[in-house]
C-alpha cells in the first residue's frame, strides 16, 4: 500500500505548486494594496500644502485611503496573508498609512485652515502625540472581542466636522470643535473601549456596519460643497449626520460598561 506522497503524479505536484504560488501572489497583492494608501496620503498632503488649500480635494484623497483601509483587512483574512505573505508585516504598513491619513494630514489641514482658536499648533501637536500613543499601544486592537482600546484616532472625521462647524457657526463652531478635540485626545489614551466596526460583537455587527454605510453616504453628500453645508440640506442635514456618531459612541460606552460589569 503506497502512501499519499508516492501516489502524487508530476502533473498533480505541478498543479499543487501553481496553486501555492497563486495564493502567495494574491497575499502579497494585499500588501501592495495596503501600501497604495501612501499615494493618496501624498496627494492629500500636497493639497494641504498647496498655495491655495482645497479642503474638499484633501478629503477626497483621504476618503479614497479609507476605502482601501476598509478593504484590505477583510481581504487579508480571506486570503490568509499571515500564512502566505508572512515576510511582510502588513499591520506595520497599515499603521503607518493610517497614522498619516487618519491623524497627521487631517490635523495639518485643521492647522493650515486655522479652524481651531487659540494656539492652534499646540492643539494639533497634542492630538498627534495622543494618536501616536494610541497607535503604539500593543493592546489597542482587541479584535477577538470586537473593540479598540481608546478613541481609535478617527481624526479625519473630526477634522471634517470641524470644517463644517466653523463654516456654519463661526467662532462658536470653532470653540465647540476645540472642546470636542481635547476630550477625544484625552480619550485616545484612556482605557475606554470603542467598537471595532468590521468586527463588532454580536448582535451589533450588522447594525453598526449598515449605519456606517448610510452615514458615509451622508458625508459624501456634503463633500461637493465642503466646508459649507449644502444649500439643499442646511443645518438639519449636518445635525442629522451626527446621529450615527452619537449611536456609535453611545453603544461603545454601553458595551464597554457591560463588559466591565460581567468581568467583575
Amino acid at each position: 500500500m503506497r502512501d499519499g506522497r508516492e501516489m502524487e503524479t508530476p502533473d498533480f505536484r505541478d498543479k499543487k505548486e501553481r496553486a501555492r504560488w497563486g495564493r502567495k501572489t494574491r497575499a502579497y497583492a494585499v500588501h501592495v494594496l495596503t501600501a497604495t494608501g501612501v499615494a493618496f496620503a501624498f496627494l492629500a498632503m500636497a493639497s494641504v500644502m498647496g498655495e491655495e488649500v482645497s479642503p474638499r480635494w484633501t478629503f477626497i484623497w483621504l476618503a479614497t485611503a479609507v476605502v482601501i483601509d476598509a478593504a484590505d483587512g477583510p481581504l487579508a483574512r480571506l486570503w490568509n496573508v499571515k500564512l502566505y505573505a508572512a515576510r511582510i508585516y502588513g499591520r506595520v504598513i497599515d499603521d503607518i498609512v493610517d497614522y498619516l491619513t487618519f491623524t497627521f494630514i487631517p490635523m495639518m489641514l485643521v492647522w493650515r485652515m486655522g479652524w481651531l482658536p487659540g494656539p492652534d499648533a499646540l492643539w494639533v501637536i497634542l492630538v498627534m502625540m495622543a494618536s501616536l500613543f494610541g497607535f503604539s499601544n500593543a493592546t489597542a486592537k482587541q479584535e477577538g472581542e470586537g473593540f479598540f482600546l481608546g478613541f481609535p484616532s478617527y481624526w479625519n472625521v473630526v477634522a471634517f466636522y470641524t470644517g463644517l462647524f466653523v463654516a456654519e457657526y463661526g467662532a462658536a463652531g470653532a470653540y465647540f470643535s476645540l472642546g470636542s478635540t481635547l476630550v477625544l485626545a484625552l480619550m485616545t489614551i484612556l482605557p475606554v473601549r470603542f467598537i471595532y466596526p468590521n468586527q463588532a460583537p454580536d448582535p451589533w455587527q450588522w447594525p453598526v456596519i449598515f449605519g456606517a454605510v448610510i452615514w458615509l453616504g451622508m458625508m459624501l453628500a456634503m463633500l461637493p460643497t465642503f466646508p459649507s453645508v449644502p444649500a439643499w440640506g442646511g443645518d438639519w442635514f449636518l445635525w442629522a449626520s451626527l446621529v450615527y456618531p452619537a449611536f456609535y459612541f453611545g453603544l461603545s460606552f454601553y458595551l464597554d460598561l457591560e463588559g466591565r460589569r460581567v468581568a467583575s
